[in-house]
């Protein structure tokens, strides 16, 4: 029972570090400047010291290397990462290019709704009772699901700008950043999470189960026979 305990704390913890895994990925640029999905280092500036863009869940961040001051859109759900790195960095994409990663960055709204999922589960698992653990392993499947789409649109979108910015000859950057690598995170989290606290809950239920069974006097182990008063007589006079 006790170790059925430590190892329902374990996947309590990693729904709790899964939350926190994709609320840094939520709160990406324009958020928060220096957080991003994607970065990619531009070469208008000299000596290593780039101006970067930080895409992000709700926008993007320009952060110039002179100093000045960086430059962030407002938040807003969906947006167009291929019309940015055009006027950035002259870098060409397509239609098909163009219209594919702006409507897949519509898909990062389920970054929060993932985040919210993972700690109502969170909220569940640390809560006592088989109904909790099998509400908070429930909730962990739908969260991990959520995580899982919006990490391959994530890969899509980001992996054609990319592309595109690597073969295009201007010499800028592009690679995944910090919030991708969260979310990565979180979704191994959470899978890792859903088999501890449903596994855990099946086992807690067996133990209670058995133990029911047990204290209604069904258990298989033979009863110790009664002694007949004749018996407790005659034991009394060995004795003497």
């Amino acid at each position: 029972m006790a170790k059925t305990g430590f190892f329902h704390h374990i996947g309590t913890f990693l729904l709790f570090a899964a939350t926190i895994l994709l609320l840094i990925t939520t709160i990406s640029s324009p958020v928060i400047n220096s957080i991003g999905v994607m970065e990619v280092k531009l070469t208008n500036s000299t000596n290593g010291h780039n101006s970067v863009v930080k895409f992000g869940s709700f926008g993007y961040c320009i952060i110039h290397a002179s100093g000045n001051k960086d430059y962030c859109t407002g938040k807003h759900i969906g947006y167009n990462p291929a019309q940015v790195m055009s006027g950035a960095d002259k870098t060409d994409f397509n239609t098909a290019s163009t219209d594919t990663t702006k409507a897949l960055t519509r898909v990062m709204v389920l970054h929060p709704i993932a985040c919210g999922l993972a700690f109502i589960a969170f909220l569940l698992a640390a809560g006592s009772g088989v109904i909790g653990a099998v509400g908070a392993a429930l909730v962990t499947a739908v969260a991990w699901i959520v995580t899982i789409v919006v990490m391959c649109t994530d890969f899509v979108a980001f992996g054609i700008i990319k592309r595109h910015v690597d073969r295009d000859g201007s010499g800028s950057h592009a690679h995944y950043s910090t919030a991708m690598w969260t979310l990565v995170a979180a979704m191994i989290c959470l899978f890792l999470a859903f088999f501890i606290v449903l596994l855990t809950c099946c086992s807690s239920r067996g133990h209670r189960q058995s133990h029911k069974m047990t204290w209604n006097g069904t258990s298989t182990t033979p009863p110790t026979p009664k002694r007949q008063f004749w018996q407790r007589r005659s034991r009394f006079k060995m004795q003497q």
